[in-house]
């Protein structure tokens, strides 16, 4: 289940960054797990540098990924996925 895999990431020691991507091509980098909240059908995931947060409903997360080479620590941002050759 997703959400068994995102608690296993969130405590890690020591804590790596990752991605949670969403069906609609869209991402959250996670860099701090203490703004994030497993819920039993969603997750809740603030922001550390906006006044922001976005709550995700498990359905519609695509993907979770270790983000390479990234330690905690910085934003949590929202970006575009991007898709085609690089």
């Amino acid at each position: 289940m997703i959400a068994d895999r995102i608690r296993e990431l969130l405590s890690r020691e020591p804590f790596d960054a990752f991605r949670i991507g969403l069906s609609s091509g869209d991402s959250l980098d996670v860099r701090n797990p203490d703004l994030v909240a497993l819920m039993k059908a969603e997750a809740f995931v603030a922001s550390d540098r906006e006044d922001s947060y976005r709550i995700v409903p498990y359905l519609h997360i695509a993907a979770v990924e270790t983000i390479a080479g990234r330690r905690s620590g910085g934003e949590l941002g929202t970006t575009p996925r991007r898709r085609g050759k690089r």
